[in-house]
């Protein structure tokens, strides 16, 4: 069985408003200005690019016999993700059921808090992107 780690984050300037996400598979690093969002939609929103980037670099047919560990210092998403905290903000329901969508394709998925400074790599990510899009206004 093949396992991959993934880490994620996502973060808004003035909650809500301008956002990205971070994402890291292995050494591969992606970075995505998703826009007007909030913390946690980012934050969402960086598990989905990255379970759908995981598929497409390893192919359908790894992908089912693959163990996806997903890494993030967010306690909400995490907590959600694994259904122990119920999801309050309708604007998350989306997200989720996507997320519980794409989980199909994988023969396991975990959902795994960090510290936030285990999460840097994916943090740094974001900063960058919304640093970079800052300077286009």
């Amino acid at each position: 069985m093949n396992k991959v780690i993934i880490y994620t984050d996502g973060g808004a300037r003035n909650n809500p408003g301008p956002a990205a996400i971070g994402i890291v598979i292995g050494e591969k690093e992606y970075s995505k200005f998703i826009g007007r969002a909030t913390n946690n939609e980012a934050e969402y929103q960086a598990v989905i690019f990255a379970l759908k980037k995981v598929k497409q670099l390893i192919g359908k047919s790894k992908a089912k016999n693959s163990e996806i560990e997903i890494h993030s210092d967010s306690e909400l998403l995490i907590s959600q993700l694994n259904a122990q905290y119920k999801i309050k903000e309708k604007n998350l329901v989306p997200f989720f059921i996507e997320i519980w969508n794409l989980k199909q394709d994988f023969k396991d998925v975990k959902f795994i808090q960090i510290p936030r400074e285990d999460n840097n790599r994916a943090d740094s990510l974001v900063n960058r992107e919304l640093n970079n899009q800052s300077k286009l206004f």
